[in-house]
């Protein structure tokens, strides 16, 4: 349907294309996940469906997450502030939210350049009890972390929308600061430790279903979303270069990869693209429990490419 979609908006009058109400409906009738980013700029830009103002407590955050729902679904191209016009989306969220996307991208940079958190320099086995104290007590980062537990807050948890402010959680900070939170550690039995990690991870919202799916099944239905697949491949080709797909319908081939050391580029390119999986269903918990033994070979391989972080340490 968005694919139809596009092709009509392409060859209609600007007036029909500033249409962000229709794009609206049409966004949460589609069955392909923009639902759940839209219930995000919904929540996040606290709009009134009904009502024609923006309320947004806080409309740098609210105007980034539309260019999310922009940059995802290119549909709402249109309805995304530029520095031309004012945001044509402006039909939901009132004028204060026409701050074009340059100007958003240099005030959420000043924001995290005044922010203690962002000048430090990353280093490995951080203990997230130590990292989410310094975010909570850090105004920036707090305020970045309140609007994404607010989204994925237990008692009222949908994965898919969970998902989505995760993963504009972590693409709304400094690179050295989502490695912080994204490499913390936590040493058994450190109770206080594991619930700090939970929080800054989205568990249980985000990452872990009943029963867990096997890591196979994951890459696969991955691969059967664009966005997923879009960031599998970035991953799978940054890092992970050497492993072939015509590796994974080899037995051989896979007990080579899984018994030997698996190399991987571990660049800061790397790093990034692993980052970049939060919020997909590639962070997902996964099983190679109960497989056939067929397929044990490449779910182990799978297991290891998408959660161990050998490759960083």
């Amino acid at each position: 349907i968005f694919t139809v979609l596009f092709m009509y908006l392409t060859t209609t009058s600007t007036a029909q294309t500033a249409d962000c109400l229709h794009l609206r409906e049409q966004c949460i009738n589609a069955a392909n996940g923009c639902e759940s980013v839209w219930n995000v700029v919904e929540d996040l830009c606290n709009i009134s469906v009904l009502g024609r103002r923006c309320k947004a407590e806080d409309v740098i955050g609210c105007n980034k997450i539309i260019h999310m729902l922009a940059d995802e679904y290119p549909e709402f191209k249109n309805c995304a502030c530029t520095s031309d016009d004012l945001c044509s989306i402006t039909t939901l969220l009132g004028k204060q939210c026409s701050i074009n996307k340059d100007s958003i991208s240099m005030e959420i940079k000043l924001q995290w350049s005044l922010s203690a958190l962002s000048k430090q320099a990353y280093t490995a086995n951080r203990t997230c009890l130590d990292v989410n104290k310094e975010c909570v007590e850090d105004e920036v980062c707090n305020k970045q972390l309140s609007l994404y537990l607010k989204v994925c807050s237990v008692n009222k948890c949908n994965t898919e929308e969970c998902q989505t402010a995760i993963r504009f959680f972590y693409q709304n900070m400094p690179f050295e600061v989502a490695q912080i939170m994204t490499f913390c550690e936590c040493i058994e039995p450190d109770d206080s430790c594991h619930r700090a990690k939970e929080l800054l991870h989205g568990k249980p919202c985000a990452i872990t279903a009943v029963p867990p799916p096997s890591c196979v099944n994951v890459v696969h239905m991955c691969e059967e979303n664009e966005l997923c697949r879009k960031k599998y491949t970035s991953f799978h080709s940054t890092c992970w270069r050497h492993v072939s797909k015509q590796c994974y319908s080899d037995e051989a081939c896979l007990e080579t990869l899984i018994k030997g050391d698996m190399p991987c580029s571990a660049s800061a390119d790397c790093k990034a693209a692993y980052i970049s999986n939060w919020g997909t269903m590639l962070r997902m918990e996964c099983t190679c429990q109960n497989l056939p033994t067929a397929e044990q070979r490449l779910c182990q391989l799978f297991h290891h490419m998408l959660h161990s972080k050998s490759c960083f340490h």
